[in-house]
């Protein structure tokens, strides 16, 4: 990451602001309303600041892709903004029409945007002073509600990813590896995973791009980020943002960055009491603090690398083939016991395969098994460290050497029962399979074996060897 962004101020205030409510001021009362969609409903919190005089803003909540109820989501923001006479509405996320591998963030936006349209109407809400907040996935949301629609009046966009969700899953996965420090091989692993086409299809809003929409606002933009947020862009994304806004030919915007707030911009699971009270006053003294300074102002923001285009794989490591791949494996290695029990069954006890060469045979299926099953177990704990800012040098390192130290002894293991096969032959001798189910034993066992070391390969399991 080359550019920099230049934080003024360590003092997020919105300085500028006066005569505003500050938190507490006010006494809160909720309410539950329901918001009919095209096709379905969900149910709405409001809350309300008591005994506020005139007309207040309001602020529709936009979940990200881990809150969908209200219950459950922005509880603390939605009371602190009331507490200061702002009338906040956190409708539940609609789930019909929403799953992991399918999504739509313009029909969601066009979802909430009726949430919009209700507070607007409320009484008591100044329809003119209604903006939008959107968190994480939300701030993909967010700007679709936003462009070119003067209905919206402001946005907050709060951890916004930015770059599409396949270039932020690829940073966030990489981000959180690196701190747990893993080896450099898993890293590389990393884009090509997130950029392959998954099995089945789908997942199609993984290449969304909100930059167009982004450059199509044109109401007042407050961008908040925790610098203890490793998932998010923090730098790369502000940047953004202000470049997208003046393409749009808006000045009217202002960067925050809250020291150690994660990715709601909690510490301890504590929403930071600076961003409640910043927000409060931002969106009271609206429009006379759109583009005032501090512009950019907290702690220090720290981004290495740039989340950057995903690379799609090639052909033979996109998801159908790879699942076929698997399902190939077992049923290749499957072949041998099946043949065995079957000439068990009948009676046959004579081996199906000469004596030098079921030693390395049984070596190289078994290490390549337990090194693949082995990757997938060591990906699933470091996954559960990374998750958890958690490191274990004796898992990370340790747990790789081993990994590997398993797909090596499958090579080596075959290599002998390339050359005893080929002993065999030259000496004139015994050939390796002496039967029909001996061939079928051998081959099914080399073929899945072959397959299992050429994606323990390609997931660069093997020292210097990159594809």
């Amino acid at each position: 990451m080359t550019r920099t962004i230049d934080v003024t101020s360590p003092d997020t205030s919105i300085t500028a602001a006066t005569g505003t409510d500050p938190v507490g001021t006010y006494a809160v009362v909720t309410s539950v309303v329901t918001v009919a969609l095209n096709g379905a409903q969900v149910e709405a919190q409001i809350s309300e600041p008591v005994g506020a005089q005139g007309l207040r803003p309001g602020l529709v909540f936009v979940h990200g892709a881990g809150t969908g109820r209200f219950e459950r989501a922005f509880a603390a923001q939605a009371e602190a903004l009331a507490s200061a006479g702002i009338v906040t509405m956190v409708p539940n996320k609609r789930l019909d029409t929403y799953s992991t591998r399918d999504r739509d963030y313009a029909a969601m936006a066009n979802d909430y945007l009726r949430s919009v349209d209700l507070l607007r109407g409320l009484p008591g809400v100044d329809a003119d002073r209604v903006g939008v907040y959107g968190e994480s996935e939300g701030a993909w949301i967010v700007p679709v509600m936003a462009a070119d629609n003067p209905s919206v009046a402001f946005t907050v966009l709060v951890a916004a990813p930015v770059v599409p969700p396949r270039q932020q899953a690829a940073f966030a996965v990489d981000s959180y590896l690196r701190a747990t420090g893993v080896p450099v091989e898993v890293l590389r692993a990393i884009p090509r995973f997130v950029g392959m086409e998954f099995p089945g299809g789908g997942f199609a809003y993984g290449d969304f791009d909100v930059e167009p929409f982004q450059q199509r606002m044109r109401q007042p933009a407050l961008v908040v980020y925790g610098t203890g947020d490793a998932a998010m862009p923090t730098v790369q994304g502000a940047l953004q943002v202000i470049d997208d806004l003046g393409t749009a030919d808006n000045p009217d915007w202002t960067v925050r960055y809250y020291a150690g707030a994660d990715h709601g911009i909690k510490v301890d699971h504590v929403l930071v009491p600076e961003f409640a009270r910043d927000l409060s006053a931002w969106i009271q003294a609206l429009p006379a603090v759109a583009h005032a300074a501090p512009r950019v102002a907290g702690a220090e923001p720290y981004q290495r690398f740039v989340a950057a285009p995903v690379e799609r794989p090639r052909w033979y490591a996109e998801g159908d083939l790879l699942v076929a791949l698997l399902v190939v494996v077992p049923l290749s290695i499957l072949v041998g016991p099946v043949l065995w029990l079957v000439r068990r069954v009948r009676g046959n006890r004579e081996h199906a395969l000469a004596d030098g060469v079921r030693l390395p045979l049984a070596t190289m299926v078994t290490a390549g098994l337990l090194s693949f099953l082995g990757l997938v177990a060591y990906l699933l704990v470091v996954a559960n460290l990374a998750q958890n800012y958690r490191t274990n040098v004796l898992v990370v390192q340790g747990g790789w050497l081993a990994v590997r130290l398993l797909a090596l002894t499958s090579v080596v293991a075959g290599v002998v029962l390339v050359y005893r096969t080929l002993d065999g032959r030259r000496a004139g001798t015994t050939s390796a399979a002496r039967s029909v189910a001996g061939r079928w034993t051998l081959g099914g066992a080399v073929l899945g074996s072959a397959v299992l070391l050429l994606l323990l390969s390609y997931w660069g399991v093997f020292p210097d060897l990159h594809w």
